[in-house]
């Protein structure tokens, strides 16, 4: 489930559906750093995995998250694997990789756990969005990319690069996904795929992907406010009446 309302409240809520996972979205919400440790701090309690998206693949960004507790990280608009490595390169502490070092972070439990700097890159996930029509031609590159956990598939940015932006249902940005999440388990990464089609996403689960997001936070509100809206609003005949003018302040 995508959690874009960028507030613990609702992502809590998420977090008790019984979701296997959540997505905490900094790119495309007004979400920052605190929010996102509060989010963290709220579902917590609750067997459903966070991840969180930066904004954009960049170190300093991706330090801040993981700083605060993030463990599992989905960085956007991954384009070859030379941006799939410095992706993985800011999860890494030296010499493995660029991430700053700082002892008393939420992420090191404020210094209780001794050992963070050694075991961090063991209990971190780096999954990496393609979302492109180049990046469909890098698929097995990012895929060979050492500490890239998964792949996943952005539909709507891939939809727009392939000529049919906000239609991700056309069919050919539909064979492309499903031609992705192919390549990905042939390259021995796991696939994921964010859809709000039911029938797609059991597609998508059918042909293999591992982690797939199958609504958004804010499109479930909206719609369902919708709906309730429309259940109680007064159906007006065509035939009826005009409503009689009101009386100026002025004529009383």
């Amino acid at each position: 489930m995508w959690c874009s309302l960028a507030d613990p409240y609702p992502a809590e809520i998420i977090a008790g559906a019984g979701f296997d996972w959540l997505l905490l979205d900094t790119e495309h919400s007004h979400a920052d750093v605190a929010t996102v440790l509060s989010q963290l701090q709220a579902v917590a309690p609750y067997p459903c995995s966070p991840v969180v998206r930066p904004p954009v693949n960049d170190p300093v960004v991706i330090k801040r998250l993981l700083d605060v507790g993030a463990q599992s990280l989905l960085i956007p608009q991954v384009e070859s694997a030379e941006e799939a490595r410095a992706a993985v390169a800011a999860t890494r502490y030296a010499p493995l990789g660029v991430r700053g070092v700082a002892a008393l972070t939420r992420a090191t439990r404020f210094g209780r756990v001794k050992d963070y700097a050694e075991l961090a890159h063991t209990e971190l996930c780096v999954l990496v969005q393609v979302e492109s029509r180049h990046a469909l031609g890098q698929i097995e590159a990012i895929a060979s990319v050492d500490g890239v956990d998964g792949i996943f598939i952005g539909p709507s940015d891939l939809a727009a690069s392939l000529g049919h932006p906000g239609d991700p249902n056309a069919p050919s940005v539909v064979a492309a996904v499903e031609e992705v999440i192919g390549r990905v388990r042939a390259a021995g990464r796991p696939a994921g795929v964010l859809t709000i089609d039911p029938m797609f996403a059991r597609r998508c689960i059918d042909l293999g992907t591992t982690f797939t997001a199958v609504g958004v936070d804010v499109g479930l509100l909206a719609r369902g406010a919708d709906a309730l809206a429309r259940s109680f609003t007064r159906q007006i005949p065509e035939t009826a009446a005009p409503p009689a003018a009101t009386q100026s302040p002025e004529g009383r």
